[in-house]
């Protein structure tokens, strides 16, 4: 989350009740204004992984099939992956299927945020 972002929710959860309905009034308003749309967390698009693929492919690939993941929080790990491959020669296979493995959890994460955000609105 960014520091605005943080900001932002604290200032939020810091207000009374009627004021913090006023400050999301004028957030619903300036998203009005400004044509911007919330969207559903889409589900992964469908790209087959090939027989034979290089890490960095995969990663291109991993990237095409999840566009809602925050790619930031995926650098280190994809980094010390791509170089575990290409430096220290660790099987490709192996690193695909790791890759795999992080960019569905970071999907999933983000699904399960989601939701939980979406229960505590309910709630309040």
């Amino acid at each position: 989350m960014k520091k605005s972002t943080k900001k932002l929710l604290e200032f939020y959860r810091s207000l009374p009740d009627e004021v913090a309905e006023q400050l999301l009034d004028y957030a619903e308003f300036l998203a009005l204004r400004h044509n911007v749309e919330i969207q559903a967390i889409s589900s992964p698009e469908d790209i087959s992984r090939p027989n034979k693929e290089s890490v960095v492919v995969a990663v291109k690939r991993l990237t095409a099939t999840y566009p809602m993941v925050n790619k930031d929080k995926l650098l280190d790990k994809t980094a010390s992956l791509v170089s575990q491959n290409m430096l220290q020669g660790r099987d490709a296979i192996e690193v695909i299927d790791e890759l795999e493995i992080i960019f569905r959890q970071h999907y999933e994460i983000l699904v399960n945020e989601s939701k939980a955000e979406s229960k505590q609105e309910e709630s309040e």
